[in-house]
């Protein structure tokens, strides 16, 4: 099973039709958070009147993007000076390794630094992915990273399996 936040509804299945049972067909009802495995944050994640996820522009999450491996500390923050600049691509994937495996939750990933956000959207960057489950660390209360993405209207992905991925535009 897939690792959640701790206090998030974890991940399950209830099937309510099973050929196995005589039913002509399996169907199944998933319940979880949405905060569950690779996501894209909704704005109204983390802003009180921001956009909820349906009203983002789909463009945002599609197109060329660069996948870039940091060197990240457990329970730091990525820094503008640990990437190569300027970017490749508007979308940037950060694989920091921090969050080795997605069905044993961490609380000591790494995150993005609030600085970095806003050098990568100068840079014209519109999107950026991390493989943790925060773009912020797991204690922050104030969430600046996520507020950095709200005011700069970025879009961020978060929870993202990026480790047989090789750096380099796709």
């Amino acid at each position: 099973a897939i690792g959640v936040w701790p206090g998030d509804t974890p991940l399950t299945r209830e099937v309510l039709l099973d050929m196995k049972r005589g039913d002509g067909l399996t169907l199944s009802t998933l319940h979880a958070t949405v905060h569950v495995g690779a996501h894209a944050d909704a704005p109204s994640h983390y802003g009180k009147d921001a956009a909820s996820i349906e009203a983002r522009d789909l463009g945002i999450y599609v197109g060329p993007c660069e996948v870039v491996r940091v060197r990240a500390e457990r329970g730091t923050r990525v820094g503008r000076h640990q990437l190569r600049w300027p970017p490749k691509a508007e979308r940037v994937l950060l694989a920091t390794g921090t969050f080795p495996d997605p069905e044993r939750f961490n609380e000591d990933f790494a995150a993005i630094d609030p600085d970095l956000v806003d050098a990568l959207h100068a840079a014209g960057v519109r999107l950026v992915g991390i493989d943790t489950p925060s773009v912020d660390l797991f204690d922050s209360k104030d969430l600046p990273a996520h507020q950095r993405f709200l005011a700069s209207d970025m879009a961020n992905l978060e929870g993202l399996v990026l480790k047989d991925v090789p750096e380099g535009v796709y």
